[in-house]
């Protein structure tokens, strides 16, 4: 009986640490699910390392031994986790440092267009050591944080972008000609503010660029290919063909021909399917939702900062303007709620 109490008065130090631990493991869940990145982001990892690290150290403290073997233990524990972060350094470590950085700096967030190096597609969540996005063919591809750090990255603004086209038109034709068809293409396109610039001039040909600025990039790679488009009504629809190098090389033609469809694009009575067809909107999937998650989160933090002020003012007020302080507190609770409802049914994948 005396050494099962003894026993008991021994371990119960060390499983008060565990219930401690226990506890504050459940705190962070609750804490981190409510934050803004969620459990996917990086506090998540972090406060729970935090946690088992402290755990760990407390129960070697509170071991019944020697101060002299505590030491050791304590060394030696020193030593493994120096020995790991040495070992390490170069993937775990060096990629949630980058992952910290990210966070810090925030060059971008779900739903945005991104490029590195050959990578290129919309963002769908960032972690502690990589980052995920979804390429223009619908798959998903994680980056390591650590290349995101060490290499250039082109985040496309979500207010807007300039987008281009290339051709290459034989020296016969007037490049103030070709200007002026490419400008009525990119209006076509529904681009502003378009420009064209002479790229190169060739061996067989001139290279121009068409340049135009598109407000929304929510369908991206439709603007870029009904641009295309519209160049290809426009040079085929006027008489112009578009050259290649490679045509003599190829085949012979016969002097005169122009390598343009018999019935241009420009004067068929059949129309390109509508623009709302988009196919962002099954290739982009997962990046949309993980951008409208965001955007919503975001809504409700600037609904609950405009309530905040909004009440302020209202405590102040001294009756003047009661009522309309009183229907404007009255929308934002509701829009709140509504934020609320609406981030807790994305995530629930409803």
């Amino acid at each position: 009986m005396d050494f099962l109490r003894h026993s008991l008065v021994s371990l119960w130090p060390m499983a008060s640490i565990v219930g401690i631990g226990l506890v504050l493991a459940w705190l962070i869940n609750w804490f981190v699910k409510r934050s803004q990145d969620g459990a996917s982001g990086l506090l998540y990892p972090l406060l729970n390392w935090i946690n088992v690290s402290a755990v760990i150290i407390a129960l070697i403290i509170m071991l019944p031994i020697s101060e002299e073997t505590r030491g050791q233990v304590l060394s030696l524990l020193g030593l493994v986790l120096t020995a790991v972060i040495a070992l390490s350094s170069t993937t775990f470590v060096a990629n949630a440092m980058a992952g910290v950085m990210l966070q810090a700096t925030q060059p971008f967030r779900p739903g945005d267009y991104i490029r590195v190096n050959e990578q290129f597609g919309r963002v769908i969540k960032r972690t502690l050591v990589n980052t995920q996005i979804q390429t223009e063919w619908r798959d998903l591809t994680t980056l390591p944080n650590l290349l995101l750090i060490t290499n250039p990255v082109t985040v496309l603004y979500r207010e807007g972008t300039i987008i281009f086209s290339e051709i290459s038109i034989g020296y016969d034709v007037p490049y103030t000609r070709v200007e002026e068809l490419m400008l009525v293409a990119a209006a076509q396109a529904g681009l502003e503010e378009p420009f064209v610039l002479v790229q190169e001039l060739l061996d067989h040909a001139v290279a121009y660029r068409v340049c135009g600025f598109l407000p929304s990039i929510k369908n991206l790679l439709s603007a870029r290919s009904n641009l295309r488009k519209t160049i290809l009504e426009q040079m085929h629809g006027n008489g112009i063909e578009i050259v290649s190098p490679n045509f003599m090389n190829q085949r012979q033609i016969e002097p005169g021909r122009k390598i343009i469809p018999d019935s241009p694009v420009l004067h068929d009575r059949r129309k390109p399917e509508a623009a709302s067809l988009a196919p962002e909107e099954k290739i982009f999937d997962k990046a949309v939702e993980a951008a409208s998650l965001e955007e919503l989160k975001l809504d409700l933090e600037s609904t609950r900062e405009k309530l905040k002020v909004a009440q302020a003012a209202q405590k102040e007020d001294g009756g003047e303007n009661d009522q309309k302080l009183h229907d404007l507190v009255a929308a934002l609770l509701r829009h709140e709620k509504w934020c609320v409802q609406m981030i807790q049914k994305q995530e629930k994948g409803e």
